[in-house]
C-alpha cells in the first residue's frame, strides 16, 4: 500500500489531501483556520472565529472560481510588501466601514458584604471609514501592440506599469492620505499620528530630528480588533482589471502633434483598473510611529538616531504582541543604516536574517521588517 501511494500520489501531494479533508471537517462544523507560510510547508496556526478578515491573497482565493489566485494579486504582492501582512474587511457601508471604538471603561469597585455596587457602563464612539476609489484606463494602438507579433505580452508589460503605479499610490496613501485636502483620498496613519501632544502621543516616538528631511519608522499591528482594510459593502476586494477589448477611441495626442487632429478616431487595446480601499483604524493603540529620524544624519552617521533603541520602545508601545500581526516598516534608508548599526550593537540587540520561502527576511525580535518606499525622506518635523 505504501509503494501505491508513493508511486501515484507522493507523500507531500497525501499530506496536502489529508489536511484538505481535516480542513473541510473544521468548514463543515463552523470552524474557520489560517495559515501561515513557513520555510519548507504550511503550518497550521490555529482555528479562528474572524473569517471575515482575510489578506488579499485570501479573498482572491474565494472569489476565483478555479480557487487559484489570480496572477493579479500575485503582481501586487511583489511590488508592495504591505499586502502581505494587511488584512482586509468588507465594509458595513456602500462607502466604507462603521466602526464601534471603546473610549472609556466602566467603573468597577470592592465591596463589602451586605453592601452594594454602583451600576456603570464603558464609554463608545462610532467612526466613519471611508473608501477611495483609485481608478486608470490605459489605451494601446492596435497596430503598435501587434508589431511584435505577441499582442498579450505587450499589453501584460503595460499591464505591469500599471499594477506598479497604483500599488504605489496606494501604498502613499495608506502613510500620507488626507481626505480633509483631498476627499477623494481615505484618511492614512501619518494624518492621524502627527502631533506629540496630542491623545495619541504616546504612540508617537521623537528621534529628535528637525526641518524637513525626516522619515518615519512604522509598528502596524494588523488585526481585526487592531487596524485591517477596508472595501465597501458589495463590491470586490483588490484590484479588479477589465480588459475591454479592441474598441475605437478618440486621438491620444492632442494639437495635431502627430500630424491627426484632434477628435480623430483610432482603434486600440482598453483596459480598465480600478481599486476600492481604505482603512480602519479600530484601536489607536496597536500602531506606533517613529518620527522625526533625520536622514543626513542618519546617513551620515553623525548624531544620528539610535534606531534600535527607538525600535525597542516603539515594541513596548503596544499593549500586546499577540492581539494583531505585529509588522514594522520602514524605507531603503532607513533599513540600510539599521542593518549598519547592528554591526556596532553586540548580538545585533535581536535583530536577525531569518529565511522565509527561500528568501531572507529581515526581523526584530520576533517581529517581520518591510522594507517600503512609500515612506519619504522629506517629512516635516512632527512636533
Amino acid at each position: 500500500m505504501k509503494q501505491v501511494i508513493e508511486k501515484y500520489v507522493g507523500w507531500p501531494q497525501l499530506l496536502l489531501i489529508i489536511v484538505g479533508v481535516a480542513l473541510a471537517i473544521m468548514a463543515s462544523h463552523g470552524i474557520g483556520y489560517a495559515t501561515a507560510d513557513v520555510a519548507g510547508g504550511i503550518a497550521l496556526v490555529g482555528a479562528t472565529l474572524q473569517s471575515n478578515v482575510l489578506t488579499l491573497h485570501d479573498w482572491a482565493k474565494r472569489l476565483d472560481p478555479d480557487g487559484k489566485t489570480p496572477t493579479i494579486v500575485e503582481l501586487l504582492a511583489q511590488t508592495n510588501p504591505i499586502l502581505t501582512d494587511a488584512m482586509f474587511m468588507e465594509g458595513n457601508l456602500p462607502t466604507g466601514h462603521r466602526t464601534t471604538v471603546r473610549t472609556g471603561l466602566p467603573t468597577v469597585a470592592w465591596r463589602l458584604l451586605n453592601g452594594g455596587v454602583a451600576t456603570s457602563k464603558s464609554q463608545t464612539a462610532q467612526i466613519d471609514e471611508q473608501c477611495g476609489m483609485l481608478e486608470a484606463w490605459s489605451e494601446v494602438d492596435k497596430d503598435l501592440a501587434e508589431l511584435n507579433g505577441n499582442t498579450s505580452a505587450f499589453r501584460l508589460s503595460e499591464g505591469q506599469a500599471f499594477i506598479e503605479a497604483m500599488n504605489q499610490e496606494a501604498a502613499s496613501t495608506l502613510f500620507y492620505g488626507n481626505s480633509g485636502l483631498s476627499p477623494e483620498e481615505f484618511t492614512g496613519l501619518a494624518v492621524r499620528y502627527s502631533s506629540l501632544s496630542a491623545g495619541n502621543a504616546q504612540n508617537i516616538l521623537d528621534a529628535a530630528g528637525a526641518g524637513t528631511d525626516n522619515t518615519s519608522i512604522w509598528l502596524c499591528s494588523w488585526g481585526a480588533n487592531t487596524m485591517h482594510g477596508i472595501f465597501p459593502k458589495g463590491s470586490k476586494a483588490g484590484l479588479i482589471h477589465e480588459d475591454m477589448g479592441l474598441v475605437t477611441v478618440n486621438d491620444v495626442v492632442a494639437g495635431g502633434a502627430n500630424g491627426v487632429g484632434q477628435g480623430t478616431r483610432m482603434r486600440a487595446y482598453q483596459d480598465h483598473w480600478q481599486w476600492k480601499l481604505g482603512v480602519a483604524l479600530r484601536d489607536w493603540r496597536y500602531q506606533v510611529r517613529i518620527a522625526n529620524i533625520d536622514v543626513s544624519n542618519l546617513v551620515g552617521e553623525s548624531s544620528a538616531a539610535d534606531l534600535i533603541k527607538l525600535m525597542i520602545k516603539a515594541i513596548y508601545r503596544l499593549p500586546s504582541t499577540n492581539l494583531g500581526r505585529p509588522v514594522f516598516y520602514m524605507n531603503r534608508t532607513v533599513a540600510e543604516m539599521l542593518d549598519i548599526q547592528r554591526f556596532n550593537v553586540v548580538a545585533a540587540a535581536g535583530l536577525r536574517y531569518d529565511e522565509v520561502d527561500g528568501k531572507q527576511q529581515m526581523s526584530f525580535r520576533g517581529i517581520p521588517i518591510r522594507l517600503n518606499d512609500a515612506l519619504a525622506n522629506s517629512e516635516a518635523a512632527v512636533v
